[in-house]
């Protein structure tokens, strides 16, 4: 599954580049040209990462994610701008941005600061006494393999792909063949026992696999 990005940008050229590089660089892309664009696509979506100019149409960049992390939303964050003053710089990271990028800039350089946010998954994933190997679709625990079900595999990978992310429960009830709120429970807790995976419970919000 390719790796998300929500692109806000409202200079089209600057955007139409931006859009093409990353998704030749095998990364799902979509693009917004208003702050209230980037709002309701963050509603409907889950993404890995967010790359926002800062002055758009709406909403500015910075109203936008301060509004997204009022809401728990703790997406990675890349802000790119033509406002190269220290007070906007200082203000994007305090808002909770990862990176700032100064306008204008190489699309290269950017990609190499998202490739630094979102290190593809590679070679075997451990936590514990449970393993992962991707590359064979292979779980073990303790050196034993382990038998997963349809469920467990999905919901383990869908936690998995959003490592150390709150997965809101709404996502992960997907996962289920006959979703309800204690039938999640029940799964969280049975895939807990299979795997000894630390999974947390934020408590009307969703799960998280965190990173250990």
């Amino acid at each position: 599954m390719p790796q998300t990005i929500l692109l806000l940008e409202d200079d089209k050229l600057l955007a139409e580049t931006l859009y093409e590089m990353l998704e030749e660089s095998g990364y799902k892309v979509d693009l917004a040209t208003t702050g209230n664009e980037a709002v309701d696509l963050t509603y409907e979506n889950r993404y890995d990462l967010y790359i926002f100019d800062i002055n758009v149409p709406d909403m500015d960049g910075f109203e936008l994610l301060k509004s997204l992390r009022n809401a728990r939303d703790q997406t990675a964050t890349i802000y790119m701008s033509a406002l190269v003053d220290i007070q906007s710089i200082a203000k994007g990271f305090e808002l909770g941005a990862e990176d700032y990028i100064k306008k204008p800039f190489f699309p290269e350089e950017l990609l190499i600061r998202v490739r630094s946010k979102l290190p593809t998954h590679s070679g075997v994933f451990s936590s514990g006494d449970f393993s992962y190997d991707p590359g064979n679709n292979e779980y073990k625990r303790s050196g034993q393999r382990l038998s997963m079900g349809s469920t467990q595999e999905a919901l383990f990978k869908t936690l998995y792909e959003n490592l150390g992310k709150v997965v809101d429960r709404e996502i992960l009830l997907e996962c289920l063949e006959s979703p309800s709120s204690t039938a999640l429970r029940v799964a969280i807790n049975k895939l807990k026992q299979t795997t000894g995976l630390p999974i947390e419970n934020l408590r009307g919000v969703g799960y998280v696999l965190e990173k250990r």
